[in-house]
C-alpha cells in the first residue's frame, strides 16, 4: 500500500500506518544505522570524540599504557564489532558516572563531555538498532493470544461473550510494547499443550448441541436466598420474597452487589439465546437523606445490570474472572415486568447487579443509624445484626427489588447453527439423522475448512495428512463424526493455522493470500473474510483501487475495533491501565464507578473519531473535544452528557485537550500512589516523541541529594539536577 494511496484514502490512517505498519514489517526491512547522517557519523567522531579521547583518555589507555586492558587510541569511527561496542560502552559508562578521567587528572569542560556522551549514546543506539534487522527475511510469527481468539471466533462463528479459549495461555511477551513481533512470540512446549486443549474446546463448542433442544421455561419467585451476611436479616424483614440489591459491583465489601438465582446455580443446559422476564422495581430513589451523604443522584434512574456467572468459577455473589454485562435496564419506581434476550453459555446463570448503587452499604448502615438516629425505633440490643435489621427494615436507602424471574430457552437464529455450518456446511442435518459420513464428504469439508483456517487454499498433500488422522480414528473404532471431529482439531493444531504466512525469500513479493492476511490481521486482528480471500484468488488485491476500497470496507466493519484497541494498548501502553490501581481508601470512586474502563473507553472513542472523520493528527496533542460519560464528566468538571453512555463534549479547559490531558494516560503513567515527572517524561519521550532516553549506566547507586528546603517535586528535581553526574539524565 503506497503512501500516496493512503493519503488519498484516509489522511489520519496514513499516519497510523506509518507508526503501526512500520512496526508490523520491522522483521523484514533492513534498518539503517542511526549513525548515518547524524551527529554520530564518522566525521563527527574525528572532530569531536577522537580529540576528546586524545586529550583525556589515551595517556592511560593508549600505545604506551593500557590500564584495565583498555586501549582507546585506535578506536574506529564506527562500531563494526562487539569488541568495539564493549569499548564504546565502557567509555560512555565512565563518563556518565563521572569516574573518568580520575579526580587527580585534568578534567574536560562540561560541553566537551556532553558532546562525547551524545556521540557515544547515538552510536551505540544505532548499532543496536541495526542489529535488529533480519536482512529482509521474515521471522516466522505465530498468532498472539488476541489474534488466536478472534480467528477462532470468525473461523468457527462462535459467540465468545463468555468463552475465552486463551484464558490459560501464557501471557504474550512484548517488544517496545508491541505484542505482534515474531522474535518475541516464542512457542513453548507448555503453549503447544494449551493449543491441543483449546482445539478440543472450540471444536466441541462449535458442534454442540448435536440436535435442536426443546425450549423450556424456569420460574423463580418467593424463596430468594442471598449471601449469608444479609440472609438472616432478609428472612426477618421480607421472608426472602425478593432479591435486594444495595451496592455497586466495585464496592470494597459488597453486601448486596450481586443478586444470583441460587436455585439455578447450575445454569442453563445449552449454549443459546435465552429470554429473561424480570419483575423488578426501583425502591427509595427519592430518599429522605442527603444525596452527598449517600453519593447518589436522585434524578438518575436506578439501573439494573445483568451479568453472567458460573458457580464453578467461584461464589455467585462475588466477582468472577469472566462476567460480561449482558443487558442494562433503567427501572421505574413501581414494580414492572421487563423482557430482554441474552446469550448464555451452558453452565452459566444470570446474575443481577445495581449499576449505580451505593458505594459501601455496610458502612452506610452504621452511619445512617448515627446520623438519622431520630428516624429509627429503639434497638433491642447493640449488636451488629440488630443494627443491620433496623437499617434495612426502617431505613430508606436506594435499592432494587426483584420479585420474580422467568427464563425461557434456548432459542437459535437458525438451525443448524452458524458454527455447525462452518464445520459441515449443509450436511449437518443429514449426518445427525443417518450417522453416515463418507470419506469423500469428509475430505471435501476438511479441504474447505483447512483452506479457511490456513488463510489460503489447502494443498492436496496437506489434506492427505489430515485424512490420515481421520482414517486412523476410524480404524480404531471411532464413529465417522468422531473421526471427522479429530480431523478438525488436527487443522487447528497445524503450524499452517497457528503461524502467519511470510514471503518465500528476500526480494520475492508477498503472495496475494499473504497480503490478505497482513491486511486482515492489521485492521481486524483476525483472519481474512470471504471477500478478501476471493480477491486474493483472482489476483486483485495488488490493484491500488481494489486495495483502497478494501481498506475503507474493513475500517467500516465493527471488527476494526480490534485495530484501535490493539494500537492504543501498544502505543499508549493502555493494556497496563489498572496494573497499579489507586488506593481504594483515597479514591473509592475509581472502583465505584469503574473509572478504569471509562478512561480506556474515552481514549478509544477519541481515536476512533479522529480515524473516522479524517481529523488532523494534531488533535492527539491539542483538541477542543473529548468523549465522556457522566462520571468522567464530573471528574473533568466539563459538560455533562445527556444520556448515561459516552458522548462527544466540548472542552473549555485547555489542559484536558488531547491525549496528555486524558485520565487514561495520566493514570497509566502513575504508580497508584503518586505521580512522577520523571516517569511521565520518559513515557512522553518514548511514546509521543519517539526519542527514548539512553539507558542508565550499570551499577549506579541511588543518590540522596540534599533536598532541604524543597517543598514540591519540582523543587526536589531541581536540587537533584544540581548534582553534576545527574544533570544529563
Amino acid at each position: 500500500m503506497t503512501n500516496d494511496m493512503l493519503r488519498a484514502s484516509r489522511p489520519f490512517l496514513a499516519t497510523i500506518f506509518l507508526f503501526s505498519g512500520l512496526c508490523a514489517i520491522a522483521d523484514e526491512v533492513p534498518t539503517k544505522s542511526a549513525s548515518t547522517g547524524s551527529k554520530s557519523d564518522p566525521a563527527s567522531f574525528e572532530s569531536t570524540v577522537r580529540p576528546f579521547l586524545k586529550s583525556y583518555c589515551t595517556k592511560c589507555h593508549g600505545a604506551d599504557q593500557q590500564k584495565g586492558e583498555r586501549r582507546f587510541d585506535q578506536l574506529p569511527p564506527q562500531i563494526h564489532s562487539d569488541n568495539t561496542l564493549v569499548d564504546f560502552q565502557d567509555i560512555l559508562d565512565q563518563l556518565n558516572l563521572a569516574e573518568m578521567p580520575p579526580q587527580d587528572a585534568r578534567q574536560p569542560p562540561t560541553e566537551e563531555s556532553r558532546a562525547a556522551i551524545d556521540w557515544l549514546t547515538q552510536q551505540i543506539a544505532g548499532y543496536h538498532e541495526a542489529r535488529q534487522t533480519t536482512d529482509g527475511e521474515t521471522i516466522l510469527r505465530r498468532l498472539n493470544a488476541r489474534e488466536y481468539r478472534n480467528t477462532v471466533r470468525d473461523l468457527l462463528r462462535l459467540n465468545m461473550t463468555m468463552f475465552d479459549p486463551t484464558a490459560s495461555f501464557p501471557r504474550d511477551q512484548t517488544t517496545e510494547h508491541l505484542d505482534n513481533v515474531g522474535e518475541t512470540l516464542v512457542t513453548s512446549g507448555y503453549l503447544l499443550a494449551k493449543y491441543l486443549s483449546a482445539a478440543d474446546h472450540v471444536v466441541s463448542k462449535a458442534m454442540t448441541p448435536a440436535t435442536l433442544p426443546e425450549a423450556r421455561t424456569w420460574t423463580f419467585r418467593d424463596r430468594f436466598r442471598q449471601q449469608p451476611e444479609i440472609d438472616q436479616v432478609h428472612g426477618r424483614t421480607n421472608g426472602f420474597s425478593h432479591i435486594t440489591l444495595y451496592d455497586v459491583v466495585g464496592a470494597d465489601k459488597p453486601e448486596g452487589a450481586y443478586g444470583p438465582i441460587l436455585a439455578f446455580k447450575e445454569g442453563v443446559p445449552y449454549d443459546g439465546i435465552y429470554e429473561l422476564r424480570i419483575k423488578a422495581e426501583a425502591v427509595n430513589r427519592l430518599h429522605p437523606y442527603d444525596p452527598k451523604f449517600l453519593g447518589t443522584d436522585p434524578a438518575e434512574p436506578l439501573r439494573l445490570g445483568i451479568v453472567a456467572g458460573n458457580y464453578l468459577a467461584g461464589p455467585l455473589h462475588k466477582p468472577q474472572p469472566i462476567e460480561p454485562l449482558l443487558a442494562e435496564l433503567d427501572l421505574a419506581d413501581e414494580s414492572k415486568w421487563y423482557t430482554v434476550r441474552v446469550w448464555l453459555d451452558a453452565g452459566y446463570t444470570p446474575r443481577f447487579t445495581f449499576r449505580n448503587g451505593l458505594m459501601d452499604v455496610r458502612s452506610l448502615w452504621s452511619q445512617l443509624l448515627k446520623k438519622y438516629d431520630d428516624q429509627f425505633p429503639p434497638r433491642k440490643d447493640s449488636g451488629i445484626v440488630e443494627a443491620r435489621f433496623n437499617a434495612i427494615k426502617y431505613g430508606k436507602l436506594p435499592q432494587i427489588h426483584i420479585h420474580e424471574i422467568e427464563i425461557e430457552g434456548p432459542f437459535y437464529e437458525a438451525w443448524p447453527t452458524d458454527s455447525q455450518r462452518a464445520v459441515l456446511g449443509n450436511d449437518w442435518g443429514d449426518v445427525q439423522k443417518s450417522g453416515v459420513l463418507s470419506e469423500q464428504v469428509m475430505r471435501e469439508h476438511l479441504t474447505t475448512f483447512a483452506s479457511r483456517a490456513y488463510r489460503r487454499p489447502a494443498a492436496s498433500h496437506e489434506v492427505d495428512r489430515i485424512m490420515q488422522v481421520v482414517k486412523s480414528r476410524l480404524d480404531a473404532g471411532r464413529t465417522p463424526l468422531e473421526a471427522y471431529t479429530d480431523g478438525l482439531k488436527t487443522v487447528l493444531c497445524s503450524p499452517n493455522f497457528l503461524f502467519l504466512e511470510g514471503r518465500g525469500s528476500v526480494g520475492e513479493p508477498l503472495s496475494q493470500y499473504a497480503l490478505a492476511s497482513r491486511l486482515s490481521y492489521f485492521l481486524w486482528s483476525s483472519m481474512p473474510d470471504d471477500e478478501l480471500r476471493g480477491l486474493a484468488a483472482r489476483d486483485k488485491l495488488q490493484e491500488p483501487e481494489v486495495l483502497r476500497s478494501q481498506v475503507e470496507r474493513m475500517l467500516d466493519d465493527p471488527k476494526s475495533a480490534a485495530f484501535v484497541e490493539g494500537f492504543l494498548d501498544s502505543w499508549l501502553t493502555l493494556r497496563d491501565l489498572g496494573s497499579s490501581p489507586p488506593d481504594r481508601s483515597k479514591f473509592e470512586e475509581f472502583y465505584h464507578y469503574d473509572l478504569g474502563q471509562a478512561m480506556r473507553e474515552e481514549t478509544r472513542l477519541f481515536t476512533r473519531y479522529l480515524l473516522d472523520n479524517n481529523l488532523s493528527i494534531v488533535n492527539f496533542l491539542d483538541s477542543d473535544f473529548t468523549f465522556v460519560n457522566k462520571r468522567l464528566a464530573e471528574l473533568y468538571d466539563c459538560e455533562l452528557p445527556q444520556g448515561s453512555g459516552f458522548e462527544r463534549v466540548s472542552l473549555t479547559d485547555g489542559r484536558r485537550g488531547g491525549l496528555l490531558g486524558q485520565s487514561s494516560v495520566l493514570t497509566v503513567t502513575a504508580n497508584g500512589i503518586d505521580t512522577s515527572p520523571v516517569v511521565r517524561g520518559v513515557w512522553l519521550l518514548e511514546n509521543i516523541l519517539g526519542t527514548p532516553p539512553a539507558p542508565p549506566p550499570p551499577n549506579v547507586e541511588p543518590l540522596d541529594p540534599d533536598i532541604r528546603g524543597a517543598k514540591t517535586i519540582r523543587d526536589q528535581l531541581s536540587k537533584h539536577r544540581d548534582v553534576a553526574s545527574c544533570y544529563d539524565c
